[in-house]
C-alpha cells in the first residue's frame, strides 16, 4: 500500500440532522446500532489501514471519549481538534505535523465500497497529487472527468457545464497538495478547484451507490444499508442449473436441469434464513438465439420450482447484450451487482457471490464483493491474484457449509 494512514474530516455541526446533533456530533449518529464513524473505521481496518487521524470540531470531545485510542476498533487513532467554526481546509492545514507523505482523506458522513489497491493504481498511473473517488451523475455533479480519467474541473457551485460526476471522499493525496493551500480559513473545495485547474487530480470511478448521513432521509437509508442481511448473489447457468453446451443457450424450461448439489445447498441455506438474487449473462439474446421473453419465462419457472422447496429468489438480473456491445453489465463488468445492491440495500463488501466461471470472480472483485467459486481450479490460473475467489469448493455443498458455520 502507498499509505496505511487515513484522515477523516469530522468537525461539522450537521445542521440538517438537528435536533439529534444539538447534543451529538454527526459522525456519532447511530446507524444499525453503532455510531456511523465506527462503521467507517471498521472498513478502513479491513482495507489494511492501521491508523487514522480524526479532525474534530463540533463536540469533538465526545468523539474522543467514545473512541479513545481506537484499540476497541483495531485501528490506532490520533486527534487534531480545532474550533467549531474552522472550515475544512483550515483543519487539514492544522493537521500537517501528523500526516505522512501520502494519506487517504475521507468525509465523516460518507461511506462507499472501497478498494484501496484500485485507487492506488489510478494514483500511480496518472502521477497526480491526488486521486478522488467519484460517482457518475448527470445532475447535481461537481466534477468533470475526461475520457483519460483526469479531472478537468471541480465546481462546488455545481453550475459549470460538462460536470459528469460527484466527488464522494476516499481521496488519496500526496502531502505536496499543501503547496496549493493559502493558509486561509477556507473550504477544502477551494483547494480542489486549484488542484483541478493545475491538472493535478485523477479520478477513480465508483459506480456502486454510496451512503451518506447528511440528512434524516439519508440516515434512514444508511441504517437499512448497514443492517446485516442473509442474501446470496448467485450465477445461473453452471451453478444453479446444468450449463448448456458451449455456444448454446437455454430456450425452454423442458431443457432445464438443476445441479443437485446446488439445489440441496440452497435448501439448507434457505432453512437458515437465506434468500437469493440471480446474476447471469444471457448473451444468447444479443446473438439472436433466444428471446428476452424466453429467458424471463425460464426465470419464472425456476422461481416457482425453487419456491416449492422453500428457496426464495428475491430477484434476477440478466445481461442480454452481445459481448461486442461492451456494456457495463455483462460479467466480468460489475453492473448487475450494483443494480442488485441498489434494489436491496446491499453492502457488497459483506455480500457473497457464487459462480462457476473466472468472469464471475473478476466481476465480483470489480464490484467489491466476496466470491465463492465452484468450477475447475485450473480455469483460474490466468486470473490475477487480486481477482481470485475468496473461497473455492468442488460444488456448492462446501460453500453452504462455510456460510452456515457459526
Amino acid at each position: 500500500m502507498i499509505t496505511d494512514q487515513a484522515v477523516i474530516l469530522c468537525g461539522g455541526r450537521g445542521e440538517r440532522l438537528r435536533p439529534m446533533t444539538d447534543s451529538l456530533p454527526k459522525p456519532l449518529a447511530p446507524v444499525a446500532g453503532r455510531p456511523f464513524l465506527v462503521h467507517l473505521l471498521g472498513q478502513l481496518r479491513e482495507s489494511g489501514y492501521r491508523e487514522a487521524v480524526l479532525l474534530t470540531g463540533y463536540r469533538g470531545e465526545m468523539i474522543h471519549e467514545n473512541l479513545g485510542d481506537g484499540s476497541s476498533i483495531g485501528i490506532r487513532l490520533e486527534y487534531r481538534h480545532g474550533p467549531e467554526e474552522w472550515q475544512t481546509a483550515r483543519r487539514l492545514w492544522d493537521a500537517r505535523p501528523l500526516l505522512k507523505p501520502n494519506f487517504l482523506l475521507l468525509y465523516g458522513d460518507n461511506y462507499a465500497t472501497f478498494q484501496p489497491q484500485r485507487v492506488e493504481e489510478v494514483f500511480r498511473t496518472h502521477g497526480c497529487l491526488g486521486c478522488l473517488t467519484v460517482h457518475p451523475r448527470e445532475t447535481r455533479a461537481n466534477v468533470a472527468v475526461n475520457a483519460m480519467g483526469r479531472i478537468t474541473a471541480y465546481d462546488p457551485t455545481r453550475r459549470v457545464s460538462g460536470l459528469n460526476a460527484v466527488e464522494i471522499g476516499y481521496a488519496l493525496f500526496s502531502s505536496k497538495i499543501f503547496d496549493f493551500f493559502t493558509g486561509a480559513d477556507e473550504s477544502f473545495s477551494a483547494v480542489l478547484e486549484r488542484l483541478s485547474a493545475a491538472r493535478q487530480l485523477a479520478a477513480f470511478l465508483q459506480r456502486d451507490a454510496y451512503q451518506s448521513i447528511s440528512d434524516p432521509l439519508r440516515l434512514s437509508a444508511a441504517d437499512a444499508y448497514f443492517t446485516p442481511k442473509k442474501i446470496l448473489l448467485i450465477d445461473r447457468d453452471g451453478t444453479i442449473n446444468c450449463k448448456p453446451e458451449r455456444a448454446r443457450y437455454l430456450s425452454a424450461w423442458k431443457d432445464w436441469k438443476f445441479v443437485v448439489e446446488t439445489l440441496d445447498a440452497l435448501k439448507r441455506l434457505a432453512a437458515a434464513g437465506w434468500a437469493f438474487i440471480v446474476i447471469s449473462n444471457q448473451a444468447g439474446v444479443g446473438r439472436g438465439m433466444v428471446t428476452e421473453e424466453q429467458v424471463w419465462e425460464i426465470d419464472r419457472r425456476m422461481k416457482e420450482a425453487l419456491g416449492r422447496v422453500g428457496v426464495p429468489i428475491l430477484g434476477s438480473h440478466y445481461c442480454f447484450h452481445h459481448w461486442d456491445d461492451h456494456c457495463l453489465c455483462r460479467k466480468p463488468e460489475p453492473g448487475m451487482f450494483y443494480a442488485a445492491a441498489r434494489d436491496f440495500s446491499l453492502r457488497l463488501d459483506q455480500t457473497w457471490y457464487l459462480g462457476d466461471d473466472p468472469r464471475d470472480c473478476t466481476a465480483a472483485w470489480r464490484a467489491g464483493c466476496r466470491c465463492g467459486y465452484i468450477g475447475p481450479p485450473r480455469d483460474l490460473d490466468t486470473l490475477p491474484l487480486a481477482e481470485k475467489p475468496a473461497a473455492m469448493f468442488p460444488d456448492a455443498t462446501g460453500f453452504a457449509e462455510m456460510l452456515l458455520r457459526p
